[in-house]
Order: C-alpha cells, then sequence, then structure tokens
C-alpha cells in the first residue's frame, strides 16, 4: 500500500482495535496505544452534548466509512477526512475526479445511522506534505485556543482542515458560543477560508430533540 501519512494510520489502527474488541481479542500490539485512548475517550464522551450513546454511535459510523473507503479505493480513504456528530457525516478532502467524489458520498450514505452527509470534497491534485503540515498546525491552534477558552466547551467540538480550509462541527450551547468557536479559527493564522456546521443545543433538527 505504500507509505501512509499518520493520520491515515491512525484510522486504520482504529479500524483495528473496534475489530479485535468488538470479538474479545486484544489490539495489534502496534495500537495498544489506541486502545487505551479509547477507553479514556469513553469517559471523556459521557460528558459531551451528544451523550455517550451518540458519541459510540458516531464513532462506529467513522469507522465504518473508513473501512468502505478503504475496501472501494485506497486514495479515498487516505485523502478524505471523516467527522460524524448525531449522525451527521461531514466529508472534506481532495481528491482526484468527480467521479471518486460521487463514489466517497454514496458509499457513506451505505452505513447504517447515516442522517445526512456535508458534502466539503473538492476535486484537485490533493494536498501536498507542506499543505498537511500547514493544516495539521492550524487544526492544533485552534483545538488550543478553544480548550483556554472558558466560555467554550472545547469537547464538543470537532475540526479538520484542509488546505487552509477550517471545516467546524459540533454543538454549541447558543449564538455565543458559536461565534466565538468561529471567531477562533478565522483569527489563526494562515486560515483561508471558514466553514461552520455548527448547530445550536437547542435545534430542533437535532438527533432526539
Amino acid at each position: 500500500m505504500g507509505t501512509w501519512p499518520s493520520n491515515a494510520k491512525r484510522r486504520f489502527c482504529i479500524l483495528l482495535t473496534l475489530a479485535f474488541t468488538g470479538f474479545g481479542i486484544l489490539p495489534l500490539a502496534g495500537c495498544t496505544s489506541m486502545a487505551i485512548g479509547a477507553g479514556a475517550t469513553a469517559g471523556v464522551a459521557a460528558f459531551q452534548e451528544r451523550g455517550f450513546e451518540g458519541a459510540v454511535s458516531d464513532t462506529a459510523i467513522t469507522a465504518e466509512i473508513w473501512q468502505k473507503f478503504l475496501a472501494q479505493d485506497e486514495s479515498l480513504f487516505l485523502n478524505i477526512e471523516i467527522e460524524v456528530v448525531e449522525g451527521e457525516v461531514l466529508l472534506a478532502g481532495e481528491v482526484k475526479s468527480a467521479t471518486d467524489e460521487l463514489e466517497a458520498v454514496k458509499l457513506t450514505w451505505q452505513v447504517g445511522g447515516v442522517r445526512s452527509v456535508l458534502n466539503e470534497i473538492s476535486v484537485g491534485e490533493g494536498a501536498s506534505f507542506m499543505d498537511n503540515a500547514n493544516d495539521l498546525l492550524i487544526t492544533t491552534r485552534i483545538k488550543t485556543a478553544l480548550m483556554f477558552d472558558t466560555d467554550v466547551f472545547a469537547i464538543n467540538y470537532s475540526i479538520e482542515t484542509v488546505k487552509g480550509t477550517v471545516h467546524l462541527m459540533g454543538i454549541a450551547q447558543d449564538d455565543l458560543e458559536r461565534n466565538r468557536v468561529i471567531a477562533h479559527a478565522r483569527d489563526t493564522s494562515y486560515v483561508r477560508r471558514v466553514v461552520s456546521h455548527i448547530r445550536l443545543k437547542n435545534d430542533a433538527n437535532r438527533q432526539g430533540t
């Protein structure tokens, strides 16, 4: 399969961990830390606005989409980022053709529990090593800013950055919090554009509300 970027290796490790723990088998040695991290994440999930069951369901949806991408075409697995919040799926990345884009959306809709798909996939040459490094830096800076903002429940937000475009997902307590999150993203160096898919806590379209 060639050399995968670290984020792709992490995805594959998650898939293996979920598969093995589902059958009561210990994960591969290289994925042990991921399994431990998954246990810690379970505790964190209980405090999220979507709740523990919602977080587990979203994680399962994410893993199944990744699995479908990997089985269909390795490039889909490598080039498309996935975030899921209460069954709403964000697909962000850059693929080589419109056919690949349509295939990614089609495969996503085949997964049980998917309520909607936010297609932020573009067609192009893909991200370079420098693009990936810059995107990781942007995402890290935004996550850090949210974590230290006492007026923001950072645990409720997911961030994906693709070639300087920041995609925000999550559940805000109110308009003020949502605006603060967007402002943090916009104020971060090297950000070209901010796309917000943040829902409000009292949004009637949320699952279970």
